[in-house]
């Protein structure tokens, strides 16, 4: 063979080589991300001629099914049961905008059928000639607790739409037993084999001057959690040996340490019940006085406060990458306080760069009520194939204990005590109020954000909660046991028997 022959036969083998390795690179490295792709429209008919599992509530009501078509599309995504209730835990399915919220998208590999636990199930399916078939998805949702949830927000006081979330936790194992929002969405909407009405309703409920109804404020907003921060705080100076007993200024206004800066109390008089100008840290919790919490860290806690601060607030999940329930949950934070006192003064009320999800204050709350043991949150109980045999089951773990069962104890204490001094206060609970200022501005004014965390205080504590309404109606007097109280104790009396 002569030299040029020989060139072009090695050149021809070199393309066949780099074409078998692309092909084998495309086929077996990027396949997984190719067939998410969202343009991949191929995929997505695929999965619309599949028949994709269900979602249901613990009880087993059908949150999410595919139902057969006549059309194109073998399969329509149906949301039978009050989807704007449930919407912040379903998701949506759409052809257009694919899955991208709740459980659609956390277990979209399940649902759709493609998640490896699924061989034997597709195996079968084709060795019986049927048609493939997604895996189902059980929740921990209690279906009358999440409507009770819902109705109690859209029927809350507010300034227009309510814009707020509830979370209610089972403390003992970490089950979330409802997750609600609003404004919510109707996720048939999305779904819809109309793409032009899908494509309406997107840009509806993506309006600037909607309501970001899309937006499930229970874990993807975070906020700043006033005065429900002092359970935390107090945690901070019990794991630092004060007692509950320790002496704090009852002054109606404190001066910042290095600062020019002043701090009042919310009512802007002198803490009630105090002895000689102070008042006990159980009084301070129970009437929430700003100037005595403010002392307490920047005074009374030995040692380096911030870092005590810090570091117990971290043990109740505040700054650590939370994990998915299995949806992503943002962030909470204490913010960069370093040496600041000033800062840290005002982190003690959960002011200042402190900001928490609904979901965990809900959990705050949670560990207290299980005498200081905090447990990893999870919404999936359970998945199984399309026959019902069950492939996974979430097993309640904890994360860790960041308080003694005395001190959980002496919390809980608090927290009665502080219900009881609560508007309409309702015997047999232990909460927290919270009304936390937002303006980005120094001239401040706008309606504050009203919160309450609460739970019955019970050597078997059932249900924990957390609510926050954004847009009370009674402006700069949307207090916490006014605008989301209310919310908490209708949500915690629905699961102990009471009216749903």
């Amino acid at each position: 063979m002569n030299r040029p022959i020989q060139k072009v036969a090695l050149a021809c083998i070199i393309m066949v080589v780099a074409l078998l390795a692309n092909a084998t690179y495309v086929q077996v490295f990027k396949a997984d991300k190719l067939r998410s792709d969202t343009r991949n429209s191929r995929v997505l008919l695929d999965e619309y001629a599949r028949q994709r599992g269900v979602i249901v509530a613990a009880d087993g009501t059908v949150l999410a099914e595919s139902i057969p078509t006549d059309n194109r599309f073998k399969y329509l995504r149906r949301y039978p049961t009050d989807p704007k209730a449930f919407s912040p835990v379903t998701g949506y399915f759409s052809f257009v905008y694919r899955a991208d919220r709740g459980i659609e998208y956390a277990e979209d590999s399940i649902l759709n059928g493609n998640d490896d636990r699924l061989f034997t199930q597709r195996f079968m399916d084709m060795f019986s000639g049927r048609d493939p078939r997604g895996g189902n998805v059980v929740t921990t949702i209690d279906p009358n607790l999440q409507r009770v949830a819902y109705r109690e927000l859209t029927n809350a006081g507010c300034d227009g739409p309510c814009r707020g979330a509830v979370v209610a936790l089972e403390p003992s194992t970490g089950k979330i037993l409802a997750m609600a929002s609003t404004p919510s969405y109707d996720p048939n909407a999305l779904a819809t084999q109309d793409f032009g009405q899908a494509e309406k309703a997107w840009e509806k409920y993506n309006a600037e001057d909607n309501g970001d109804p899309m937006t499930n404020r229970a874990i993807d907003a975070l906020y700043p959690p006033g005065s429900t921060f002092k359970v935390v705080t107090t945690a901070t100076a019990l794991k630092a040996g004060l007692t509950p007993d320790v002496r704090l200024t009852a002054a109606s206004q404190i001066q910042l340490p290095d600062s020019t800066a002043t701090l009042s109390n919310d009512s802007g008089s002198t803490c009630p019940g105090s002895t000689n100008g102070t008042v006990s840290l159980t009084q301070a919790f129970e009437y929430s006085c700003n100037t005595a919490f403010a002392q307490l860290m920047t005074e009374k806690v030995p040692g380096n406060a911030s870092e005590e601060f810090t570091s117990t607030a971290k043990q109740f999940g505040v700054g650590e990458d939370p994990p998915g329930i299995p949806m992503d949950v943002a962030k909470s934070t204490v913010g960069d306080i370093g040496n600041d006192k000033a800062a840290l003064a005002q982190s003690a009320i959960g002011q200042r760069d402190v900001r928490l999800t609904v979901l965990e204050n809900a959990e705050i709350a949670a560990t207290v009520a299980n005498g200081g043991v905090r447990m990893r949150p999870y919404v999936v109980d359970k998945l199984q194939t399309a026959d019902l045999r069950t492939i996974s089951t979430t097993a309640p773990s904890a994360f860790n204990r960041p308080l003694t069962a005395d001190q959980a104890d002496q919390i809980t204490d608090m927290m009665v005590k502080s219900e009881q001094n609560t508007a309409n206060a309702q015997a047999g609970i232990a909460s927290k109020t919270g009304t936390a200022e937002h303006s980005d501005t120094s001239e401040g004014g706008e309606t504050p954000y009203a919160w309450y965390i609460a739970f019955s205080p019970s050597s078997n504590a059932r249900i924990a909660v957390a609510v926050i309404i954004e847009n009370g109606n009674r402006g700069q007097n949307s207090y916490g046991g006014l605008a989301a109280a209310p919310i908490g104790r209708a949500v915690m009396n629905a699961y102990a028997g009471g009216a749903r």
